[in-house]
């Protein structure tokens, strides 16, 4: 793919409105690169792979074309390209320029399929589109990316309720303040390269979406005293020593650019409103890395962390190096740069990195020590079903449900089993009896839980008629048990199911 220089200027947002029409006229829009290119070549296009892709634009109508200029970063004659898009304007405002009677694009644009269909654009550097451990292969400090695996996880994560005010923090290419405009009033977006907040003001007008309030500077310096519904972050969450690429790595020593984002998080929202961020975190020797996040929980908040993968110190090490090319550099210095990171994290006793996710939910009543803030830390490596929004929001609305019940009110309570659950039994080919029984969640965190044959009969009756109480006493009049000690040990066992979305209360089908 071509590169272009960061000095370059970027386009301007002035014709956007006649581009994005020509763009969606030649059904440039992620279904229309699908039938187009065909899945394997639309797959490569994300491992950066441009091959298959070449092959299924030879023709010269306006989608191959703009295939080839705007995805594919290509040369193509001018008289192709004013067929394709207007491009007197395309030429005037920037996002083309044109040499001996060809074209090439200034910037990558790149199709992006909205959660309700719609069809938006997402404008980064050129050959940018896609970070990871495929490598972008840059050494520019200050070079943006476009849409990737993090940005669209985060995307997916987020609760999507009506917000009056939302804070894409870290915004690099716009694409969370393209989300949050859906459904937020206001939307701010910080960045500290004032290039990402170009590359968002051309995001947003080129996918139809409002203007978004742009501000440029460090965390949460930019916002001074404001606070918000929402607040999401994508941020530079890499552990290095030094901070060599603006759009990875944090800046901070270890994990502390993610701590600080954390901590400062709580006091930058309004009651009831979200934090959402992806972050990576130093697991220490002598330590628990739970113990570690814990202390990162702002006071006010509940919080749900969720560590998704981890990583050896090689592992990590190697990955971001090829991240960035240098795995391609002068073999004496990629072995320099790892020795560095190397040392940097045996100086800080770090014996491996973990990811994920975490939400803090701002609480009044936490607040005021009315009750105690619910913060659940787990390890989920295991295949979940994005988006996940209403999944989060329904997480912190069963933590309330469970503060405000004890046991007693637990057994007087109506449940429903989840609609998404089913029933597994595991044994020996042939046995009479299952060794346990499983409940799986099929959709959402996909979760999975061992019940006893108790719990199996009470969660395969829970239809929302009879109360847990009596449920339990039917249970044990059926299987010989005392009701009393049923009565006595179950209550947890139903709060743990209750807690993890298997049952619900009666008449809530959302899981919440």
């Amino acid at each position: 793919m071509s590169t272009t220089s960061l000095t370059t200027s970027l386009p301007v947002p002035a014709h956007a409105a006649r581009l994005r029409e020509a763009l969606l006229a030649a059904d440039f829009t992620a279904d229309g690169l699908l039938e187009l290119l065909g899945a394997p070549a639309y797959a490569a296009l994300a491992r950066s792979e441009t091959v298959p892709a070449l092959r299924a634009t030879r023709g010269d109508s306006p989608l191959e074309v703009l295939v080839r200029l705007f995805l594919l970063q290509g040369a193509v004659p001018m008289e192709r390209a004013a067929a394709a898009l207007p491009l007197e304007e395309a030429l005037a405002d920037g996002w083309v320029r044109e040499s001996e009677g060809e074209v090439r694009a200034t910037v990558d644009v790149r199709p992006y399929g909205g959660p309700e269909g719609q069809d938006w654009f997402i404008v980064s550097d050129l050959g940018c589109a896609v970070g990871g451990a495929g490598g972008i292969g840059s050494k520019d400090e200050g070079v943006v990316l476009g849409v990737g695996g993090a940005s669209t996880t985060l995307a997916g994560i987020t609760v999507r309720t009506p917000v009056s005010s939302a804070l894409d923090l870290g915004t690099g290419s716009g694409i969370q303040a393209l989300h949050a405009a859906q459904h937020a009033t206001l939307v701010t977006a910080t960045d500290l390269n004032p290039r990402a907040l170009d590359f968002t003001r051309l995001t947003l007008a080129l996918s139809g979406a409002r203007e978004a309030e742009l501000l440029q500077g460090s965390l949460f310096e930019p916002v001074d005293g404001d606070t918000y519904d929402l607040i999401v972050s994508n941020p530079p969450f890499v552990i290095s020593p030094g901070a060599r690429l603006t759009y990875r790595d944090g800046g901070m020593g270890g994990d502390d650019l993610c701590r600080t984002l954390v901590q400062e998080a709580g006091e930058r929202l309004n009651d009831g409103g979200f934090a959402q961020f992806l972050a990576n975190w130093q697991h220490v020797e002598g330590e628990e890395w739970q113990d570690r996040l814990r202390s990162w929980v702002p006071r006010g908040c509940d919080a749900w962390i969720v560590q998704r993968e981890v990583q050896d110190i090689t592992q990590y090490t190697e990955l971001w190096l090829r991240d960035s090319g240098d795995h391609r550099d002068d073999p004496r210095r990629y072995t320099e740069r790892y020795e560095a990171w190397l040392d940097e994290f045996e100086a800080r006793g770090t014996k491996a990195v973990g990811f994920g996710w975490i939400t803090l939910r701002k609480n009044a009543a936490v607040a005021s020590g009315a009750v105690e803030p619910s913060i659940v830390i787990e390890e989920w490596p295991h295949p979940v079903e994005q988006p996940l929004g209403d999944t989060v929001r329904a997480h912190f609305e069963r933590q309330d449900y469970l503060r405000a019940h004890d046991d007693a009110a637990l057994l007087a309570e109506h449940f429903t089993l989840a609609p998404e659950v089913v029933q597994e039994q595991v044994g020996l080919p042939g046995a009479e009896d299952p060794e346990h029984v499983v409940l799986r969640q099929n959709r959402g965190m996909r979760r999975a839980t061992k019940v006893d044959h108790i719990g199996a009969g009470f969660a395969g009756v829970c239809d929302g008629s009879l109360s847990a109480g009596r449920i339990l006493d039917a249970i044990g009049q059926l299987m010989g048990e005392d009701p009393v000690l049923l009565r006595d040990r179950t209550p947890q066992a139903i709060r743990l199911l209750v807690e993890e979305g298997f049952l619900l209360p009666a008449g809530d089908a959302s899981g919440a």
